[in-house]
């Protein structure tokens, strides 16, 4: 099997940042294309006139420019690694529903991401991305701890 589209989901964190040499070995492995993305959920209630007639919202375009330099890290990460990468800020309510029809539209075959190890209360109110995907999806995923 080869992998010729991988989706890496980053959050900013330096964890989430593990997972680029995994990637990269993997994408120099199989001469695959890569697509860094970052998902920027959107309260519906508080997004309201965002979400229907796409009216600017200072918050929502302060959060943007956070995730976009977010993203632009981990590409200048890959990059370092000589790979051409691709980048997309995804909006939705849900992250894991947005990365899988993410998954669907660009027609990724593996996703590479990171676990953050949270348990208990953490993991509860928080939730888990990785085991989302891990549960959605139909294609691999690996998780780097």
């Amino acid at each position: 099997m080869t992998y010729q589209n991988i989706l890496v989901p980053v959050d900013g964190s330096e964890t989430s940042l593990s997972v680029v040499k995994h990637a990269a070995d993997i994408a120099k492995a199989f001469n695959s294309k890569i697509t860094v993305v970052q998902v920027m959920t959107l309260d519906p209630y508080i997004a309201a006139e965002y979400l229907s007639n796409g009216q600017t919202n200072q918050l929502i375009e302060r959060a943007r420019e956070f995730i976009q330099d977010n993203i632009n890290a981990a590409k200048e990460q890959f990059v370092a690694e000589g790979l051409q990468v691709e980048t997309r800020l995804l909006e939705g309510e849900s992250i894991t529903h947005t990365l899988a029809q993410a998954v669907n539209d660009l027609k990724i075959d593996l996703v590479v991401l990171s676990s953050h190890g949270r348990t208990g209360l953490k993991k509860l109110i928080m939730g888990s991305v990785a085991q989302g995907l891990l549960t959605e999806l139909q294609i691999p995923v690996l998780v780097v701890k």
